[in-house]
């Protein structure tokens, strides 16, 4: 039995074993004549402790973990390369990008470097170009990555037209000082701190890569 199967019939025990006690308390109550004091004591008991159980059942199924939703991002796959970009750096795009889609939650994946937008790739968002707004220029100017959880909370949002405009959670990780790798997701809170730890790690590599390239 898997792990999420046992804890959804350990959480239901409480109303199973609640219900039950409270049933047959109820039967041994129209099935007795003569009620005595100390029967009377023991039936108030048991209902007290029958109805604690169902209320700890019922407050378990109310804080039982839900997984974060995973949506299907709006648009289409593709893979675009900046022209003018050297076999090597090339070559290192895309396998920095492939490393990320194929091991991450990760959908949607835009290289930002030195003004221009040199790699799109996975689900691509309408717009082709990243025109920074206030969360990658303050990626650019503090060198610290940001990221955004749930994206639809933040009013900040609107900068990011260039990944599906259902993108779910964004993480904008700086490339040295002259880039910011910006990656969509298509599940809110679903990055770990060692997918963040993972990515930072890659683009030190691209920073070192791309900074031959002028």
């Amino acid at each position: 039995m898997a792990k999420s199967d046992s804890n959804g019939v350990l959480r239901l025990l409480p109303l199973v074993i609640g219900g039950l006690a409270g049933t047959l308390l109820l039967l041994n109550r129209l099935l007795t004549a003569d009620l005595t004091v100390s029967q009377a004591r023991s039936d108030a008991l048991g209902i007290i402790e029958g109805a604690t159980l169902l209320l700890i059942g019922f407050l378990w199924q109310q804080i039982q973990p839900r997984s974060p939703e995973t949506v299907t991002l709006i648009g289409e796959q593709g893979f675009k390369l900046s022209q003018g970009l050297s076999e090597a750096i090339q070559t290192e795009l895309a396998w920095a990008s492939h490393l990320i889609l194929t091991n991450t939650v990760t959908r949607s994946l835009v290289v930002y470097y030195d003004g221009k937008t040199i790699l799109r790739r996975g689900i691509l968002g309408k717009n082709d170009r990243v025109k920074p707004g206030v969360i990658v220029s303050k990626v650019l100017a503090q060198q610290k990555p940001i990221y955004l959880v749930k994206l639809a909370l933040y009013p900040g949002k609107i900068e990011f037209d260039y990944l599906p405009e259902n993108t779910q959670g964004v993480i904008c990780q700086p490339i040295g000082e002259r880039g910011v790798l910006i990656l969509g997701a298509d599940t809110s809170r679903s990055y770990t701190k060692q997918d963040e730890t993972w990515i930072e790690g890659i683009a030190d590599k691209l920073a070192i890569t791309l900074s031959y390239e002028g």
